[in-house]
């Protein structure tokens, strides 16, 4: 494919709506569910978040491409999006660390995309709409087949994803700290590991599904972690439920962000839901009601704890989105445990909520402390 491809592509919405735009990315057809992430920079660590597999992703803001990209800044072995929709695409990149321009990226990862879409107008029909189907095409230029398409594509409510993304098998990422976790890979983020780590935490890596209690036994972690993932979080309870019910039994801390935070909340029978919109993008207001400051989030979710199914002999609530008073954050009282739903990981420009791995290593420091 030459550089400048002006050939022809359509975005059809399950409700109906359509809009016309111009190839990128690998020729063909793509759908999943429509979503949009606020974000002005980071769209490689975007694209290659397992959380977002599945999904079509809309940038809103309208330039995306001008740095390239670099194998550096992956979240994951490969693009986990199901598809791209931007306003104005970057056939070239000016950047002297990038490894290649995002069409040959996305070209090598197999991701259709579309460009010279209005975004602000489509954002504002999601928002309104609520999230929705979709399907994008290159090939196939009949509006009535691709809405068509769209309407009878796969819901992601009661969809199981976390295998679809998980490693094959256990694997060990050793750090020279005093530390084990053992981590639950639904769609673990490269820079989740990252900040264990260089926190002096050994990690024994586990897939989402398995029976891995005789190993753990032996392994005998000194605290557990569980990762953020796609899908509906209570499909993937069906069977994650029982290795974190087995964490709760062992009385070490447990820390888990967005899908973990959501299986943790689960294992205490509080429940979760389906979001009408969700939270996607770098500048999320959360409160931290233990110390009243307000971090600057990363988020990337379609589901939450639903906060009408609270239950305060369980939990505490930690933490709260300002936009819309959302659950962001967890203390369970019958283990020692603490979830978020938002990323602490990620790096939006603060690093306001670092603090919260410092926090797991604190009470993995007092556990063992208890055991001696």
């Amino acid at each position: 494919m030459s550089l400048y491809n002006r050939d022809k592509a359509i975005i059809a919405l399950s409700d109906g709506t359509v809009e016309h735009g111009y190839a990128i990315g690998k020729k063909g057809t793509t759908g999943g569910e429509l979503c949009f992430n606020t974000s002005m920079v980071g769209y490689q660590e975007i694209f290659t978040d397992p959380s977002y597999y599945g999904q079509l992703m809309m940038m809103t803001y309208p330039h995306i491409g001008n740095y390239g990209t670099m194998s550096r800044d992956d979240e994951a072995r490969k693009v986990m999006i199901a598809g791209l929709i931007v306003r104005s695409f970057s056939w070239e990149h000016s950047n002297p660390q990038a490894d290649s321009n995002l069409q040959q990226y996305l070209e090598d990862n197999e991701i259709v995309g579309i460009s010279g879409i209005d975004t602000r107008k489509l954002v504002r029909h999601i928002r309104t709409k609520g999230v929705m189907n979709a399907v994008i095409s290159s090939t196939e230029l009949d509006e009535d087949k691709l809405v068509e398409k769209a309407k009878n594509w796969d819901d992601m409510e009661g969809l199981e994803l976390a295998t679809k993304v998980t490693r094959k098998e256990a694997q060990t990422v050793h750090s020279d700290g005093p530390f084990k976790v053992a981590a639950f890979d639904y769609g673990i983020k490269k820079s989740i590991i990252d900040n264990l780590v260089d926190r002096g935490c050994t990690l024994r890596v586990f897939p989402a599904k398995g029976d891995f209690k005789e190993e753990l036994d032996k392994w005998n972690p000194d605290g557990f972690f569980f990762s953020n993932g796609p899908g509906d979080p209570k499909a993937t309870s069906e069977y994650a439920l029982e290795i974190v019910n087995y964490a709760k039994e062992t009385g070490k801390p447990i820390f888990g962000i967005c899908l973990g935070h959501q299986l943790m909340a689960l294992s205490e029978g509080i429940g979760t839901k389906k979001m009408f919109v969700g939270h996607r993008g770098a500048n999320q207001p959360v409160k931290n009601l233990d110390t009243g400051l307000v971090e600057i989030t990363t988020q990337n979710h379609g589901f939450a704890v639903d906060e009408d199914d609270l239950d305060d002999s369980k939990v505490e609530v930690t933490h709260v989105n300002l936009n819309d008073k959302s659950i962001e954050g967890l203390r369970f009282k019958n283990f020692p445990g603490m979830s978020v739903q938002y990323h602490p990981e990620a790096s939006p420009g603060p690093h306001d909520s670092r603090y919260l791995f410092d926090q797991f290593i604190d009470m993995i420091k007092e556990g063992k402390k208890e055991l001696a």
